[in-house]
């Protein structure tokens, strides 16, 4: 699906009915895949994207339920929800990024990797709060300042796996944002990837003052590189470490 896929007349009408009023939000789908920031009155101050991530409960399951339910059958009804990224459960390093490109022609990226952590008062005004390698609760979260909108471009968050196992199929992963107002907006990574390295959850376009949030979940099997030949950022590319935790 290209990045200006679903940008037609009459396919904004329909694109809020997958909101949910008993939790104040909105999920982005394939059938309902764009919302309008400027629309819900939410194009301005600081916008919160967070990046959470658990263990497939089907993991647990697999591990779980193979004779130990036959020994300890009251097992069976004991939650099951792990927290991904625990050391000794799942060896999983989820990082969130975006690549941005301003209207003066700048472009970048803000990520954990080689530190690129950007800046929130000045370009590119967007700024990664901290680098996230345990699964904590509060997960990764980068700030964009709406309030320097027409100095934004287009801006495509994706998430990638810094270790290079490919294990998006062994962790459920969301993105949420946090507007400063009206409700959040929620994108899963729900499609079944068991080899790609990275994907591109969802890109944020800034279309004659408009600001839309369009969602993409496009798995890759490369990582940064791949994503920026995709969608046309141009910049270069080489191999970055993470210092020791």
């Amino acid at each position: 699906m290209s990045f200006w896929d679903g940008l037609r007349p009459g396919g904004r009408a329909a694109q809020f009915d997958s909101g949910n009023s008993a939790s104040n939000s909105i999920e982005l789908t394939r059938r309902h895949p764009s919302v309008s920031l400027t629309k819900q009155g939410a194009a301005t101050g600081n916008l919160r994207v967070n990046l959470s991530w658990r263990m497939r409960t089907s993991d647990i399951e697999g591990r779980s339920k193979q004779g130990g339910m036959l020994r300890h059958p009251f097992k069976l009804f004991q939650p099951d929800v792990v927290q991904a990224h625990t050391q000794g459960v799942v060896n999983v390093d989820l990082d969130l990024g975006c690549l941005y490109e301003l209207t003066d022609g700048s472009k970048g990226v803000v990520q954990p990797l080689g530190s690129f952590f950007g800046d929130l008062n000045i370009a590119p005004y967007v700024k990664l709060s901290g680098d996230d390698r345990f699964g904590a609760p509060s997960g990764e979260t980068i700030f964009v300042n709406l309030d320097h909108r027409e100095s934004i471009k287009r801006l495509l968050f994706f998430v990638y796996i810094y270790d290079q196992t490919p294990a998006f199929d062994r962790t459920h992963a969301k993105v949420t944002l946090y507007p400063s107002n009206g409700p959040r907006v929620e994108i899963e990574l729900d499609e079944r990837a068991p080899q790609a390295r990275s994907c591109a959850v969802f890109a944020l376009e800034n279309v004659k003052g408009d600001l839309l949030v369009r969602r993409e979940v496009r798995f890759v099997y490369g990582f940064q590189a791949e994503l920026d030949r995709l969608y046309g950022w141009g910049l270069q590319w080489g191999r970055g470490y993470k210092t020791k935790a």
